[in-house]
Protein backbone atom coordinates (compact mmCIF):
# COMPACT_ATOMS: atom_id res chain seq x y z
CA UNK A 1 0.00 0.00 0.00
CA UNK A 2 1.19 3.52 -0.76
CA UNK A 3 0.69 4.61 2.86
CA UNK A 4 3.22 1.98 3.97
CA UNK A 5 5.98 3.48 1.81
CA UNK A 6 8.43 5.83 3.49
CA UNK A 7 10.70 8.10 1.50
CA UNK A 8 14.32 8.31 2.57
CA UNK A 9 15.69 11.83 2.60
CA UNK A 10 18.49 11.50 5.12
CA UNK A 11 20.79 8.55 5.94
CA UNK A 12 23.13 8.20 8.90
CA UNK A 13 26.01 5.86 8.06
CA UNK A 14 28.53 4.63 10.65
CA UNK A 15 30.16 1.28 9.91
CA UNK A 16 33.22 -0.70 10.94
CA UNK A 17 32.81 -3.11 8.01
CA UNK A 18 33.30 -0.95 4.94
CA UNK A 19 32.62 -3.68 2.39
CA UNK A 20 30.61 -2.15 -0.46
CA UNK A 21 30.26 1.10 1.47
CA UNK A 22 31.31 3.59 -1.20
CA UNK A 23 29.16 2.07 -3.96
CA UNK A 24 26.15 1.94 -1.66
CA UNK A 25 26.59 5.52 -0.46
CA UNK A 26 27.12 6.73 -4.03
CA UNK A 27 23.83 5.11 -5.05
CA UNK A 28 22.07 6.79 -2.12
CA UNK A 29 23.50 10.17 -3.09
CA UNK A 30 22.34 9.66 -6.67
CA UNK A 31 18.81 9.38 -5.30
CA UNK A 32 19.20 12.75 -3.62
CA UNK A 33 19.58 11.32 -0.12
CA UNK A 34 21.65 13.42 2.31
CA UNK A 35 24.54 11.51 3.84
CA UNK A 36 25.47 11.99 7.51
CA UNK A 37 28.41 10.07 8.90
CA UNK A 38 31.02 9.67 11.64
CA UNK A 39 34.76 9.24 12.00
CA UNK A 40 36.37 6.71 9.69
CA UNK A 41 33.20 6.20 7.70
CA UNK A 42 32.98 9.92 6.97
CA UNK A 43 36.62 9.97 5.92
CA UNK A 44 36.16 7.02 3.54
CA UNK A 45 33.14 8.63 1.87
CA UNK A 46 34.78 12.03 1.61
CA UNK A 47 37.89 10.51 0.03
CA UNK A 48 35.57 8.85 -2.50
CA UNK A 49 34.37 12.31 -3.51
CA UNK A 50 30.96 12.17 -1.83
CA UNK A 51 29.36 15.07 0.00
CA UNK A 52 29.02 14.03 3.63
CA UNK A 53 27.69 15.91 6.62
CA UNK A 54 29.56 15.12 9.82
CA UNK A 55 27.42 13.93 12.73
CA UNK A 56 28.93 16.64 14.94
CA UNK A 57 27.48 19.21 12.54
CA UNK A 58 24.08 17.54 12.92
CA UNK A 59 24.25 17.49 16.72
CA UNK A 60 26.23 20.66 17.27
CA UNK A 61 28.40 18.64 19.64
CA UNK A 62 31.94 17.33 18.99
CA UNK A 63 33.07 13.73 19.30
CA UNK A 64 34.54 13.16 22.77
CA UNK A 65 36.47 10.59 24.77
CA UNK A 66 38.31 8.93 21.90
CA UNK A 67 35.06 8.52 19.96
CA UNK A 68 33.15 6.90 22.82
CA UNK A 69 30.69 9.79 22.66
CA UNK A 70 29.51 10.87 19.23
CA UNK A 71 26.01 9.57 18.39
CA UNK A 72 24.52 9.40 21.89
CA UNK A 73 22.67 12.68 21.41
CA UNK A 74 18.98 13.76 21.29
CA UNK A 75 19.38 15.06 17.74
CA UNK A 76 20.43 11.58 16.61
CA UNK A 77 18.00 9.54 18.67
CA UNK A 78 15.22 12.06 18.21
CA UNK A 79 15.70 11.82 14.46
CA UNK A 80 15.42 8.05 14.68
CA UNK A 81 12.62 7.71 17.24
CA UNK A 82 10.27 10.47 16.15
CA UNK A 83 6.97 9.14 14.82
CA UNK A 84 6.23 10.91 11.57
CA UNK A 85 2.81 12.52 11.33
CA UNK A 86 2.54 12.56 15.13
CA UNK A 87 1.78 16.21 15.98
CA UNK A 88 3.52 16.16 19.38
CA UNK A 89 6.65 14.55 17.92
CA UNK A 90 6.65 16.97 15.01
CA UNK A 91 6.35 19.91 17.40
CA UNK A 92 9.24 18.63 19.52
CA UNK A 93 11.42 18.18 16.44
CA UNK A 94 10.62 21.70 15.28
CA UNK A 95 11.20 23.23 18.72
CA UNK A 96 14.59 21.54 19.18
CA UNK A 97 15.75 21.63 15.58
CA UNK A 98 15.81 17.83 15.23
CA UNK A 99 16.05 16.57 11.66
CA UNK A 100 14.50 13.18 10.83
CA UNK A 101 16.83 10.29 10.00
CA UNK A 102 15.08 7.90 7.63
CA UNK A 103 17.82 5.35 6.98
CA UNK A 104 20.32 4.06 9.54
CA UNK A 105 23.33 2.11 8.26
CA UNK A 106 25.32 0.77 11.20
CA UNK A 107 27.38 -2.29 11.94
CA UNK A 108 28.97 -2.87 15.28
CA UNK A 109 32.52 -2.68 16.57
CA UNK A 110 34.17 -6.06 15.86
CA UNK A 111 33.96 -7.41 19.41
CA UNK A 112 33.60 -11.04 18.30
CA UNK A 113 36.69 -10.82 16.07
CA UNK A 114 38.63 -9.10 18.84
CA UNK A 115 38.06 -11.83 21.42
CA UNK A 116 38.54 -14.55 18.80
CA UNK A 117 42.12 -13.41 18.24
CA UNK A 118 42.81 -13.42 21.99
CA UNK A 119 43.23 -9.66 22.39
CA UNK A 120 44.05 -8.24 25.84
CA UNK A 121 41.16 -7.55 28.20
CA UNK A 122 41.38 -3.77 27.78
CA UNK A 123 41.27 -4.03 23.97
CA UNK A 124 38.19 -6.25 24.18
CA UNK A 125 36.44 -3.71 26.39
CA UNK A 126 37.21 -0.89 23.94
CA UNK A 127 35.62 -2.94 21.18
CA UNK A 128 32.27 -3.07 22.96
CA UNK A 129 29.98 -0.85 20.90
CA UNK A 130 27.57 1.39 22.81
CA UNK A 131 26.31 4.01 20.37
CA UNK A 132 25.78 1.48 17.57
CA UNK A 133 23.39 -0.84 19.45
CA UNK A 134 21.54 2.18 20.87
CA UNK A 135 20.93 3.60 17.39
CA UNK A 136 20.04 0.22 15.94
CA UNK A 137 17.45 -0.41 18.63
CA UNK A 138 15.99 3.08 18.26
CA UNK A 139 15.64 2.74 14.49
CA UNK A 140 14.27 -0.79 14.79
CA UNK A 141 11.63 0.28 17.31
CA UNK A 142 10.51 2.96 14.88
CA UNK A 143 10.35 0.60 11.88
CA UNK A 144 7.14 2.22 10.67
CA UNK A 145 9.20 5.23 9.63
CA UNK A 146 12.89 4.23 9.66
CA UNK A 147 14.85 1.66 7.68
CA UNK A 148 17.75 0.03 9.54
CA UNK A 149 20.64 -1.79 7.85
CA UNK A 150 23.18 -3.72 9.91
CA UNK A 151 25.37 -5.42 7.32
CA UNK A 152 26.51 -5.02 3.70
CA UNK A 153 24.60 -8.06 2.44
CA UNK A 154 21.36 -6.04 2.76
CA UNK A 155 22.54 -3.11 0.64
CA UNK A 156 21.22 -4.61 -2.59
CA UNK A 157 17.70 -5.14 -1.21
CA UNK A 158 17.59 -1.56 0.09
CA UNK A 159 18.72 -0.09 -3.22
CA UNK A 160 16.28 -2.23 -5.19
CA UNK A 161 13.37 -0.76 -3.26
CA UNK A 162 14.68 2.80 -3.23
CA UNK A 163 15.33 2.78 -6.96
CA UNK A 164 12.06 1.06 -7.79
CA UNK A 165 9.81 3.05 -5.48
CA UNK A 166 10.90 6.64 -6.01
CA UNK A 167 13.29 6.69 -3.06
CA UNK A 168 11.00 4.85 -0.63
CA UNK A 169 11.08 1.56 1.28
CA UNK A 170 8.18 -0.76 2.09
CA UNK A 171 6.83 -1.58 5.53
CA UNK A 172 7.44 -5.28 4.83
CA UNK A 173 11.15 -4.70 4.28
CA UNK A 174 11.48 -2.36 7.26
CA UNK A 175 9.88 -4.93 9.56
CA UNK A 176 12.13 -7.70 8.27
CA UNK A 177 15.24 -5.56 8.76
CA UNK A 178 14.10 -4.46 12.24
CA UNK A 179 13.69 -8.06 13.38
CA UNK A 180 17.15 -8.89 12.07
CA UNK A 181 18.61 -5.84 13.80
CA UNK A 182 17.13 -6.71 17.20
CA UNK A 183 18.48 -10.25 16.85
CA UNK A 184 21.90 -8.88 15.95
CA UNK A 185 22.17 -6.69 19.04
CA UNK A 186 20.88 -9.56 21.19
CA UNK A 187 23.56 -11.88 19.80
CA UNK A 188 26.20 -9.19 20.28
CA UNK A 189 25.21 -8.62 23.90
CA UNK A 190 25.06 -12.37 24.57
CA UNK A 191 28.62 -12.75 23.30
CA UNK A 192 29.83 -9.90 25.50
CA UNK A 193 28.08 -11.19 28.62
CA UNK A 194 29.35 -14.75 28.18
CA UNK A 195 32.89 -13.55 27.53
CA UNK A 196 32.73 -11.28 30.57
CA UNK A 197 31.42 -14.10 32.78
CA UNK A 198 34.32 -16.31 31.72
CA UNK A 199 36.85 -13.54 32.30
CA UNK A 200 35.71 -13.00 35.88
CA UNK A 201 35.21 -16.69 36.63
CA UNK A 202 31.42 -16.49 36.94
CA UNK A 203 30.06 -19.93 36.06
CA UNK A 204 26.43 -19.33 37.01
CA UNK A 205 25.52 -15.76 36.04
CA UNK A 206 22.01 -14.60 36.96
CA UNK A 207 21.15 -14.15 33.30
CA UNK A 208 22.49 -16.29 30.46
CA UNK A 209 21.89 -15.76 26.77
CA UNK A 210 23.14 -17.34 23.55
CA UNK A 211 22.90 -16.07 20.02
CA UNK A 212 24.07 -17.15 16.60
CA UNK A 213 24.06 -16.30 12.92
CA UNK A 214 22.11 -18.35 10.40
CA UNK A 215 24.24 -20.69 8.31
CA UNK A 216 21.30 -22.15 6.44
CA UNK A 217 17.64 -22.99 6.75
CA UNK A 218 17.15 -26.75 6.80
CA UNK A 219 14.36 -28.66 5.08
CA UNK A 220 13.21 -29.99 8.44
CA UNK A 221 14.49 -31.17 11.81
CA UNK A 222 14.88 -34.66 13.20
CA UNK A 223 11.52 -35.47 11.59
CA UNK A 224 9.68 -33.93 8.60
CA UNK A 225 7.07 -32.19 10.77
CA UNK A 226 9.74 -30.20 12.67
CA UNK A 227 11.05 -26.88 11.37
CA UNK A 228 14.82 -26.39 11.69
CA UNK A 229 17.75 -24.13 10.89
CA UNK A 230 21.53 -24.25 11.44
CA UNK A 231 23.29 -21.40 13.26
CA UNK A 232 26.88 -20.57 14.13
CA UNK A 233 27.90 -19.08 17.45
CA UNK A 234 30.08 -15.96 17.28
CA UNK A 235 33.04 -17.84 18.81
CA UNK A 236 32.79 -21.06 16.85
CA UNK A 237 35.32 -23.91 16.84
CA UNK A 238 36.58 -25.63 13.73
CA UNK A 239 34.00 -28.11 12.56
CA UNK A 240 30.69 -28.28 10.76
CA UNK A 241 30.01 -24.57 11.33
CA UNK A 242 33.29 -23.55 9.67
CA UNK A 243 33.34 -26.22 6.98
CA UNK A 244 33.39 -25.61 3.25
CA UNK A 245 31.06 -28.04 1.51
CA UNK A 246 32.90 -29.18 -1.59
CA UNK A 247 30.08 -31.26 -3.00
CA UNK A 248 26.94 -33.23 -2.26
CA UNK A 249 23.36 -32.58 -1.23
CA UNK A 250 22.43 -29.98 1.35
CA UNK A 251 23.02 -31.12 4.91
CA UNK A 252 20.02 -32.21 6.96
CA UNK A 253 19.48 -31.58 10.68
CA UNK A 254 20.53 -35.15 11.47
CA UNK A 255 23.55 -34.87 9.17
CA UNK A 256 24.79 -31.81 11.05
CA UNK A 257 24.25 -33.41 14.44
CA UNK A 258 25.98 -36.67 13.50
CA UNK A 259 28.82 -34.97 11.65
CA UNK A 260 29.55 -32.79 14.63
CA UNK A 261 29.66 -35.85 16.89
CA UNK A 262 32.04 -37.60 14.49
CA UNK A 263 34.42 -34.67 14.16
CA UNK A 264 34.53 -33.99 17.90
CA UNK A 265 35.47 -37.64 18.45
CA UNK A 266 38.19 -37.84 15.82
CA UNK A 267 39.70 -34.57 17.10
CA UNK A 268 40.68 -36.48 20.26
CA UNK A 269 43.43 -38.13 18.21
CA UNK A 270 46.57 -36.12 17.53
CA UNK A 271 47.14 -36.16 13.73
CA UNK A 272 50.89 -35.72 14.21
CA UNK A 273 51.04 -39.12 15.89
CA UNK A 274 48.57 -41.35 14.05
CA UNK A 275 45.87 -41.14 11.42
CA UNK A 276 42.42 -41.64 12.93
CA UNK A 277 38.97 -42.35 11.52
CA UNK A 278 35.59 -42.34 13.25
CA UNK A 279 32.41 -43.74 11.70
CA UNK A 280 29.22 -42.40 13.30
CA UNK A 281 25.58 -43.43 13.11
CA UNK A 282 22.87 -41.61 15.06
CA UNK A 283 25.51 -39.63 17.00
CA UNK A 284 27.17 -42.82 18.28
CA UNK A 285 30.41 -44.31 16.94
CA UNK A 286 30.07 -47.67 15.26
CA UNK A 287 33.80 -47.88 14.59
CA UNK A 288 36.93 -45.90 15.50
CA UNK A 289 40.56 -46.67 14.77
CA UNK A 290 44.00 -45.12 14.54
CA UNK A 291 46.82 -46.37 12.32
CA UNK A 292 49.76 -45.27 10.21
CA UNK A 293 47.51 -44.29 7.31
CA UNK A 294 43.92 -43.12 6.89
CA UNK A 295 43.16 -46.09 4.66
CA UNK A 296 44.31 -48.57 7.31
CA UNK A 297 42.46 -46.68 10.06
CA UNK A 298 39.27 -46.60 7.98
CA UNK A 299 39.34 -50.34 7.27
CA UNK A 300 39.88 -51.11 10.96
CA UNK A 301 37.04 -48.78 11.97
CA UNK A 302 34.77 -50.32 9.34
CA UNK A 303 35.56 -53.84 10.57
CA UNK A 304 34.06 -53.05 13.99
CA UNK A 305 30.50 -52.78 12.67
CA UNK A 306 30.24 -52.87 8.86
CA UNK A 307 26.44 -53.17 8.94
CA UNK A 308 25.88 -49.99 10.98
CA UNK A 309 28.51 -48.11 8.97
CA UNK A 310 26.23 -48.18 5.91
CA UNK A 311 24.81 -44.67 5.51
CA UNK A 312 27.07 -43.31 8.23
CA UNK A 313 29.25 -40.26 8.77
CA UNK A 314 33.01 -40.55 8.40
CA UNK A 315 35.39 -38.17 10.17
CA UNK A 316 39.14 -38.00 9.59
CA UNK A 317 41.82 -36.25 11.61
CA UNK A 318 44.12 -35.77 8.60
CA UNK A 319 43.91 -34.56 5.01
CA UNK A 320 41.82 -36.99 2.99
CA UNK A 321 44.02 -38.79 0.47
CA UNK A 322 43.16 -40.86 -2.58
CA UNK A 323 43.87 -44.23 -0.94
CA UNK A 324 41.40 -43.58 1.85
CA UNK A 325 38.84 -41.98 -0.47
CA UNK A 326 38.90 -45.01 -2.77
CA UNK A 327 37.92 -47.26 0.15
CA UNK A 328 35.32 -44.94 1.63
CA UNK A 329 33.33 -44.60 -1.60
CA UNK A 330 32.87 -48.36 -1.86
CA UNK A 331 29.85 -48.22 0.47
CA UNK A 332 27.04 -45.71 0.84
CA UNK A 333 28.13 -42.86 3.09
CA UNK A 334 26.23 -39.67 3.94
CA UNK A 335 29.09 -37.30 4.87
CA UNK A 336 32.88 -37.18 4.92
CA UNK A 337 34.42 -34.47 7.10
CA UNK A 338 38.14 -33.77 7.23
CA UNK A 339 40.53 -30.87 7.77
CA UNK A 340 41.40 -30.96 4.05
CA UNK A 341 41.56 -33.21 0.98
CA UNK A 342 43.92 -33.58 -1.95
CA UNK A 343 42.70 -33.12 -5.51
CA UNK A 344 42.77 -36.82 -6.37
CA UNK A 345 40.65 -37.63 -3.32
CA UNK A 346 38.17 -34.89 -4.22
CA UNK A 347 37.89 -36.32 -7.73
CA UNK A 348 37.17 -39.82 -6.37
CA UNK A 349 34.48 -38.52 -4.04
CA UNK A 350 32.97 -36.48 -6.89
CA UNK A 351 31.88 -39.73 -8.54
CA UNK A 352 29.30 -40.02 -5.75
CA UNK A 353 27.34 -36.84 -6.46
CA UNK A 354 25.13 -37.02 -3.35
CA UNK A 355 27.99 -37.70 -0.93
CA UNK A 356 28.71 -34.57 1.08
CA UNK A 357 32.39 -33.66 1.49
CA UNK A 358 33.14 -31.08 4.18
CA UNK A 359 36.59 -29.52 4.64
CA UNK A 360 37.09 -27.57 7.84
CA UNK A 361 40.64 -26.23 7.64
CA UNK A 362 41.47 -27.62 11.07
CA UNK A 363 40.38 -29.73 14.03
CA UNK A 364 38.44 -28.51 17.06
CA UNK A 365 40.54 -28.36 20.22
CA UNK A 366 39.29 -31.18 22.48
CA UNK A 367 40.55 -29.22 25.49
CA UNK A 368 38.48 -26.12 24.68
CA UNK A 369 36.44 -24.98 27.67
CA UNK A 370 33.30 -23.88 25.86
CA UNK A 371 29.68 -24.08 26.99
CA UNK A 372 27.00 -26.50 25.91
CA UNK A 373 23.28 -25.95 26.34
CA UNK A 374 20.09 -27.87 25.78
CA UNK A 375 16.43 -27.01 26.30
CA UNK A 376 14.13 -28.31 29.00
CA UNK A 377 10.47 -27.39 29.43
CA UNK A 378 10.43 -23.68 30.18
CA UNK A 379 14.20 -23.24 30.28
CA UNK A 380 17.57 -24.67 29.40
CA UNK A 381 20.58 -26.35 30.97
CA UNK A 382 24.10 -24.98 30.58
CA UNK A 383 27.38 -26.72 31.33
CA UNK A 384 31.01 -26.66 30.36
CA UNK A 385 31.74 -29.20 27.62
CA UNK A 386 33.57 -32.37 28.62
CA UNK A 387 37.15 -31.30 27.94
CA UNK A 388 38.83 -33.98 30.07
CA UNK A 389 41.58 -35.82 28.19
CA UNK A 390 42.62 -39.32 29.19
CA UNK A 391 46.28 -38.61 28.40
CA UNK A 392 46.23 -35.93 31.09
CA UNK A 393 44.67 -38.19 33.73
CA UNK A 394 46.56 -40.38 36.19
CA UNK A 395 44.82 -43.77 36.11
CA UNK A 396 45.41 -45.84 39.23
CA UNK A 397 46.02 -49.59 39.07
CA UNK A 398 43.75 -51.28 41.64
CA UNK A 399 44.15 -54.97 40.74
CA UNK A 400 46.92 -57.42 41.55
CA UNK A 401 47.94 -57.44 37.90
CA UNK A 402 48.96 -54.21 36.19
CA UNK A 403 48.21 -53.71 32.49
CA UNK A 404 50.88 -54.58 29.95
CA UNK A 405 52.22 -51.81 27.73
CA UNK A 406 49.92 -52.91 24.88
CA UNK A 407 46.94 -53.03 27.25
CA UNK A 408 47.72 -49.51 28.49
CA UNK A 409 47.60 -48.21 24.92
CA UNK A 410 44.27 -49.89 24.25
CA UNK A 411 42.80 -48.82 27.59
CA UNK A 412 43.50 -45.17 26.88
CA UNK A 413 42.23 -45.52 23.34
CA UNK A 414 39.00 -47.15 24.53
CA UNK A 415 38.41 -44.52 27.23
CA UNK A 416 38.97 -41.75 24.68
CA UNK A 417 36.25 -43.26 22.50
CA UNK A 418 33.90 -43.98 25.42
CA UNK A 419 33.78 -40.24 26.12
CA UNK A 420 31.84 -39.88 22.85
CA UNK A 421 29.47 -42.84 23.25
CA UNK A 422 26.00 -42.29 24.70
CA UNK A 423 25.62 -43.59 28.26
CA UNK A 424 25.65 -46.26 29.42
CA UNK A 425 28.77 -46.78 27.32
CA UNK A 426 31.05 -49.80 26.99
CA UNK A 427 33.88 -49.88 24.44
CA UNK A 428 36.09 -52.88 23.59
CA UNK A 429 39.34 -52.02 21.81
CA UNK A 430 42.35 -53.91 20.55
CA UNK A 431 45.46 -52.74 18.70
CA UNK A 432 44.22 -49.16 18.36
CA UNK A 433 40.75 -49.99 17.04
CA UNK A 434 37.31 -50.52 18.49
CA UNK A 435 36.12 -54.10 18.22
CA UNK A 436 32.77 -53.75 19.99
CA UNK A 437 30.67 -50.81 21.21
CA UNK A 438 27.60 -50.87 23.47
CA UNK A 439 25.76 -47.55 23.67
CA UNK A 440 22.80 -45.88 25.30
CA UNK A 441 21.46 -48.78 27.32
CA UNK A 442 19.53 -48.49 30.58
CA UNK A 443 21.92 -50.91 32.33
CA UNK A 444 25.67 -51.13 32.03
CA UNK A 445 25.64 -54.90 31.86
CA UNK A 446 23.39 -54.73 28.78
CA UNK A 447 25.85 -52.32 27.11
CA UNK A 448 28.65 -54.75 27.92
CA UNK A 449 26.75 -57.68 26.43
CA UNK A 450 25.78 -55.71 23.30
CA UNK A 451 29.40 -54.67 22.76
CA UNK A 452 30.48 -58.31 23.11
CA UNK A 453 27.78 -59.37 20.63
CA UNK A 454 28.99 -56.72 18.18
CA UNK A 455 32.54 -58.07 18.51
CA UNK A 456 31.33 -61.57 17.66
CA UNK A 457 29.32 -60.34 14.67
CA UNK A 458 32.31 -58.33 13.40
CA UNK A 459 34.48 -61.44 13.59
CA UNK A 460 31.98 -63.45 11.57
CA UNK A 461 31.73 -60.70 8.97
CA UNK A 462 35.52 -60.69 8.68
CA UNK A 463 35.67 -64.50 8.40
CA UNK A 464 37.57 -64.86 11.67
CA UNK A 465 37.18 -67.91 13.94
CA UNK A 466 36.82 -66.09 17.28
CA UNK A 467 35.38 -62.87 18.66
CA UNK A 468 37.35 -59.69 18.10
CA UNK A 469 36.95 -59.02 21.83
CA UNK A 470 39.38 -61.81 22.70
CA UNK A 471 42.42 -60.11 24.25
CA UNK A 472 40.81 -56.68 24.16
CA UNK A 473 40.77 -53.80 26.64
CA UNK A 474 37.38 -52.48 27.76
CA UNK A 475 36.36 -48.99 28.84
CA UNK A 476 33.30 -47.97 30.80
CA UNK A 477 32.22 -44.33 30.83
CA UNK A 478 31.11 -44.61 34.49
CA UNK A 479 31.71 -46.99 37.38
CA UNK A 480 30.42 -50.55 37.45
CA UNK A 481 27.71 -50.55 40.15
CA UNK A 482 27.97 -54.35 40.37
CA UNK A 483 30.55 -56.89 39.17
CA UNK A 484 28.15 -58.26 36.52
CA UNK A 485 29.08 -55.77 33.78
CA UNK A 486 32.77 -56.37 34.35
CA UNK A 487 32.30 -60.14 34.37
CA UNK A 488 30.38 -59.92 31.09
CA UNK A 489 33.43 -58.19 29.62
CA UNK A 490 35.73 -60.89 31.00
CA UNK A 491 33.47 -63.57 29.54
CA UNK A 492 33.71 -61.83 26.18
CA UNK A 493 37.51 -62.13 26.31
CA UNK A 494 38.63 -58.73 27.62
CA UNK A 495 41.84 -58.80 29.64
CA UNK A 496 42.01 -55.24 30.97
CA UNK A 497 39.49 -52.64 32.16
CA UNK A 498 39.48 -48.86 32.54
CA UNK A 499 36.69 -47.12 34.42
CA UNK A 500 36.22 -44.08 36.67
CA UNK A 501 35.57 -45.94 39.92
CA UNK A 502 33.62 -44.38 42.76
CA UNK A 503 30.98 -47.04 43.42
CA UNK A 504 30.17 -48.11 46.96
CA UNK A 505 30.89 -51.61 45.63
CA UNK A 506 34.30 -50.80 44.13
CA UNK A 507 35.92 -53.41 46.41
CA UNK A 508 33.56 -56.11 45.13
CA UNK A 509 34.27 -55.11 41.52
CA UNK A 510 38.05 -55.09 42.14
CA UNK A 511 37.85 -58.52 43.80
CA UNK A 512 35.89 -59.85 40.81
CA UNK A 513 38.52 -58.44 38.45
CA UNK A 514 41.29 -60.12 40.41
CA UNK A 515 39.46 -63.42 40.43
CA UNK A 516 39.01 -63.19 36.65
CA UNK A 517 42.69 -62.30 36.15
CA UNK A 518 41.90 -58.86 34.76
CA UNK A 519 44.07 -55.79 35.04
CA UNK A 520 41.95 -52.79 36.05
CA UNK A 521 42.68 -49.08 36.41
CA UNK A 522 40.51 -46.26 37.77
CA UNK A 523 40.62 -42.79 36.26
CA UNK A 524 38.54 -40.88 38.81
CA UNK A 525 36.94 -39.08 35.84
CA UNK A 526 33.49 -39.92 34.49
CA UNK A 527 32.36 -39.39 30.89
CA UNK A 528 28.55 -39.47 31.00
CA UNK A 529 27.03 -38.42 27.68
CA UNK A 530 23.26 -38.23 27.61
Amino acid sequence: MASELRRVERALISVSDKTGLVDFARALAALGIELVSTGGTSKALTEAGLAVRDVSDLTGFPELMDGRLKTLHPKVHGGLLAIRENPEHEAAMLAHNIAPIDLLVVNLYPFEATIAKGAPFADCIENIDIGGPAMIRAASKNFNDVTVVIEPEDYAAILAELQGQNGATSLELRRKLAQKAFARTATYDATISNWFAKEIGETTPTYRAFGGRLIEALRYGENPHQAAAFYALPQGRAGVTTARQVQGKALSYNNVNDTDAAFELVAEFDPSKQAAVAIIKHANPCGVAEAASLKEAYLLALRCDPVSAFGGIIALNRKLDAAAAAEIVKIFTEVIIAPDADEEAIALVAAKKNLRLLLTGGLPDPRAETLTFRPVAGGFLVQGRDSAIVDEMEPRVVTKRAPTEAEWRDLKFAFRVAKHVKSNAIVYAKDGATVGIGAGQMSRVDSSRIAAMKAEEAARAAGLPESLAIGSAVASDAFFPFPDGLLAAAAAGATAVIQPGGSVRDNEVIAAADEAGLAMVLTGVRHFRH
